[in-house]
């Protein structure tokens, strides 16, 4: 099955592409400079912890993956969502303004 998976450079530059966005989002929240747009930006990774799981079933459902593949990959990312939804928490009861104070 992975042969065909392989294959598929769309689905596997998908997979890349919104796993890579997962961190790339909370660094560029992170490097803003503010709590504000800090809280915003791992938004933004975990609506792309949500394109992964999508396109995990995608290769389960056509077979690119089997299902313990899938099990382990679909668990690991509902796990990092869970991760940054705490995070998210933790940045809305927090006081710390950031290195740059927003101005909006």
């Amino acid at each position: 099955m992975m042969i065909v998976f392989k294959k598929n450079y769309r689905i596997i530059d998908q997979l890349n592409g919104s796993s890579g966005s997962i961190m790339d989002n909370i660094a560029e929240g992170f490097e803003r400079g503010t709590r504000k747009e800090f809280i915003q930006f791992p938004g933004y990774a975990k609506g792309s912890c949500g394109e992964v799981r999508s396109q995990l079933c995608r290769a389960l459902y056509r077979t690119y993956i089997d299902r313990k593949e899938f099990e382990e990959l679909y668990e690991l990312a509902t796990t990092i969502s869970s991760m940054i939804q705490k995070l998210i928490s933790y940045l809305l009861k927090s006081s710390i303004e950031g290195s740059r104070k927003n101005t909006t």
